[in-house]
């Protein structure tokens, strides 16, 4: 009986110390990427902080809920291609944020001579992201 309270605690404590570590490694790439700001200033949204500071913390706590629990929901295949639109906006968007920060993509489009193309090249890029979006919502989260 004992034994399986130790054992339970034990879950608990590296349970919490393995979410801090990720949590603390999110924070991070959020922060020191400095990706969110560079988003904001992107798509000059300076007065939705706290609207994009909502939609984190809630996004992380509501994936965190879904990945500890075996939620299943059966929705119409127009509601998952509306999720899958916004799961690609989404990580289109970040991974273009991304790219940015960390100039990716403008070093390349001088090296391939296509200085003039680079807003094409993002947009190829998020409406790529989009697209396996809808592609996974649609065929494989059914």
């Amino acid at each position: 009986m004992i034994s399986n309270f130790l054992i339970i605690g034990v879950e608990i404590v590296v349970g919490f110390a393995g979410g801090l570590a990720v949590g603390a490694g999110f924070v991070a790439f959020l922060t020191l990427l400095g990706i969110i700001p560079r988003l904001i200033q992107l798509t000059r949204s300076e007065a939705y902080i706290k609207v994009y500071t909502a939609c984190i913390i809630i996004g992380s706590i509501f994936g965190t809920f879904l990945s500890f629990t075996n939620v299943t929901w059966n929705h119409p295949e127009l509601l998952l291609i509306i999720w899958g639109v916004l799961h690609g906006i989404f990580n289109g968007m970040l991974a273009a944020a991304l790219t940015e920060v960390i100039n990716v993509f403008p070093i390349l489009s001088k090296r391939i001579g296509i200085d003039d193309k680079i807003v094409w090249l993002f947009m190829a890029i998020v409406f790529g992201k989009i697209t396996g979006s809808l592609f996974q919502w649609t065929f494989f989260v059914r």
